[in-house]
């Protein structure tokens, strides 16, 4: 049901999910969640996506009652294995050496929470193929500091994407935020979207 508020919350810090949410045209204000990111090994990387999304959402959501709250988190996964933010850049040259020349999968768990406390949630998975590049590429992409707070150790919007071959499904998704999924789930919700998203253009 529709409701009467149309405050919208993001409750993430990245500033590129921001600048995603700004491109549909909505007037939002920030307030990131403070849980704790944390895995199950017995579930997929799409249900662990949506559960910290969901936890996220919720967190914010209890200290904003009667707006709407967007929660997001995004994976990279490479097989099996759920790859983070890196720890330092030792760690950022570790990840990197491990995709380059491979295709891995960059998932995002979305969750909208109503002011009604209904909850709307979805997760998108596009698919990234990196070059085989040298260590010391690399290294020297690591020396920019782009890489040390995105999902993967790498940035395919800025200097990252260099090390980009191919990628397939949702651009925005691999950015930080699924633009067309996120719209369908304001429409679901009944929050006013100003204009669709340019998503299916990038």
């Amino acid at each position: 049901m529709p409701s009467s508020s149309n405050k919208l919350i993001l409750a993430s810090r990245s500033p590129r999910r921001s600048e995603l949410l700004r491109t549909l045209g909505l007037e939002f204000e920030v307030s990131p969640s403070q849980v704790e990111e944390t895995t199950d090994p017995e579930q997929s990387p799409e249900q662990n996506a949506t559960n910290i999304a969901r936890d996220k959402a919720r967190w914010v959501a209890r200290a904003n009652p009667g707006s709407y709250v967007l929660g997001a988190d995004t994976m990279v996964v490479l097989g099996q294995e759920i790859i983070g933010q890196p720890a330092d850049e030792g760690d950022a040259c570790r990840i990197l050496s491990k995709l380059a020349g491979k295709q891995h999968r960059v998932i995002t768990g979305v969750v909208l929470i109503t002011p009604e406390a209904e909850e709307y949630e979805t997760a998108v998975v596009s698919t990234v193929s990196l070059k085989s590049v040298s260590e010391n590429e690399i290294r020297s992409y690591i020396a920019t500091g782009e890489p040390l707070d995105k999902a993967g150790a790498y940035a395919i919007q800025g200097e990252g994407s260099f090390l980009v071959e191919s990628w397939e499904g949702s651009y925005s998704n691999i950015v930080g935020l699924p633009l067309e999924a996120l719209t369908d789930l304001f429409q679901q919700a009944g929050f006013p979207i100003p204009k669709k998203s340019e998503d299916n253009q990038k």
